[in-house]
């Protein structure tokens, strides 16, 4: 085992030709990142036709390295402009936003950037070390306890609503819930308020409404306010090496909230349905929930930035194993990226791991060198991206909502998505306006559909009966002490979260 895990990284850093094809997946990965409503799975579609001849394991190691780096960049639009390039991000932009208007985006992208690469890192380790116990950890996990977690996670509105707010969340969360539900019926396959409109067989796009939530009110808000987005001028705060130094420097600060939401994101990545989304908002929710100081998130808080980027990254280290080993799709991402294996001649399954183990751990040092190079990459250029939060937004607003627009078009296809963002655009401003929490609404939607659809196979499987199975027990468990602690938190005074945080990105 040793000869084989450290044979594959001596191939992979001596082989010229493997490592360009990385840097290359690295550079197109982060430009893909960065760009509102792409994603991984398009990229990973329109990479496909490319690798047509190519070698198993170098296209293999460029199709996953451009997938894994794309959560690396995703934050950028995120804390700079409130805009989150994609369902991943939408929980970066709650504390990352509000850092850039007081003038510290460099700090957070220090710290947003360097979380990704650690969480991406550990995410890989994670992997490694779960491959002698495999099996059973990936098959303990069955509907029934898929449906616990997407309730547990929904209880984490609580959290997020604030003191005070709480009634206001639980209305927002429920109303993203309620979105969950459009589309074809997971039982009987009929349309659910979908009406002719075929478009919306598929369901809410998830881009689209977190898009339209956090994203346009922004851009009205900042519209009307004018100045830049950085609430100060540019001559009294420089973006300096220094200010991002200190944001790559909170990492190791809070190394235990680094470690504890990068297994978590992993554990998450490996349940397949779970996906990023519910990772990055699980882990921001447990950041706030085991904070000292609750009521600094939402108003800029670093750790709010830290929790949910490890998790992103880190799942996706957990989501190749059970694509890998089982020929289970651990994410939506990684359900392109299997048929992209099968072109390139990788069978996945139980075979991988003794005829493919040495691709096997090629494809994780892929992971670990990827992120190494996409997080120095970033960093380097980084104190000139930040400056772009002191232009003036007359400038920016155009260009950003044009790229909104053109990045909900692509991740479908869809031109009825565009209709979409301006319903629920106006829902998500009247949230902002009226000082009603936005975060609820994502967590709402993500997780809504997952509970639906779990409950119904657990249902069908085990009846009533599986909420006594030993796993479900655990988790009901965590459940019932979340909401209790949120009760007490509450009826003690203690602040849970200020209402600014629900707004997602500010007002």
């Amino acid at each position: 085992m040793i000869e084989v895990m450290f044979g594959s990284l001596a191939g992979l850093l001596t082989n010229g030709h493997t490592m360009g094809l990385m840097l290359l997946a690295v550079m197109i990965g982060l430009v893909v990142g960065a760009t509102p409503g792409i994603g991984g799975r398009l990229s990973i579609a329109l990479a496909i036709p490319f690798i047509y001849g190519m070698d198993m394991t170098q296209g293999a190691v460029f199709l996953l390295t451009m997938h894994a780096v794309n959560g690396t960049s995703g934050q950028i639009s995120s804390i700079m402009f409130g805009v989150p390039g994609d369902g991943d991000d939408a929980a970066t932009t709650v504390d990352g936003y509000p850092m850039a208007k007081k003038g510290e985006a460099g700090r957070a992208l220090g710290a947003s950037i360097t979380a990704s690469g650690v969480g991406g890192i550990i995410g890989a380790v994670v992997f490694a070390v779960m491959i002698p116990v495999l099996e059973p950890v990936v098959l303990a996990f069955s509907p029934a306890e898929f449906f616990l977690l997407a309730v547990l996670g929904i209880t984490f509105i609580a959290f997020l609503a604030g003191k005070g707010q709480i009634f206001k969340g639980i209305i927002v969360g429920l109303f993203g819930m309620m979105l969950s539900t459009v589309g074809m019926d997971p039982q009987t396959g009929t349309a659910r308020f979908s009406g002719d409109y075929l478009f919306l067989w598929d369901g809410i796009s998830t881009v689209t409404a977190v898009l339209a939530v956090f994203a346009i009110p922004e851009m009205i808000a900042l519209g009307a306010r004018g100045g830049s987005i950085a609430m100060m001028s540019s001559q009294n705060v420089t973006v300096s090496y220094r200010q991002l130094f200190q944001g790559v420097l909170e990492v190791p600060r809070h190394w235990w909230l680094v470690i504890r939401t990068s297994i978590i994101g992993a554990c998450i990545g490996m349940i397949p349905g779970l996906g990023g989304s519910a990772a990055a908002w699980l882990c921001y929710g447990h950041a706030v929930q085991t904070s000292k100081t609750p009521e600094r998130f939402g108003h800029g808080a670093v750790e709010g930035v830290i929790a949910p980027e490890t998790a992103s990254n880190a799942k996706e280290g957990g989501s190749l194993l059970p694509t890998l080993f089982f020929g289970i799709p651990g994410s939506s991402g990684m359900a392109v990226m299997m048929g992209a294996f099968l072109i390139l001649g990788i069978q996945p399954g139980p075979a991988m791991m003794t005829s493919n183990l040495p691709l096997v751990w090629t494809l994780i040092w892929a992971l670990v060198v990827g992120n190494l190079i996409a997080v120095t990459f970033l960093l380097f250029i980084t104190r000139w991206v930040a400056l772009l939060t002191f232009v003036n937004v007359s400038m920016l607003v155009p260009f950003i909502l044009t790229l909104v627009m053109v990045g909900v078009y692509s991740s479908e296809g869809q031109w009825e998505n565009l209709i979409v963002l301006l319903a629920i655009a106006a829902i998500g401003w009247g949230l902002q306006r009226y000082d009603w929490p936005r975060a609820p609404f994502v967590i709402g939607l993500v997780l809504g559909k997952i509970a639906e659809e779990s409950l119904h196979k657990a249902l069908g499987l085990w009846g009533m009966s599986f909420f006594w199975r030993p796993l479900s027990l655990v988790l009901i468990a965590l459940i019932c002490a979340t909401i209790a602690y949120a009760v007490y938190a509450n009826v003690k005074g203690k602040t849970v979260m200020p209402a600014g945080a629900g707004s997602g990105a500010g007002s």
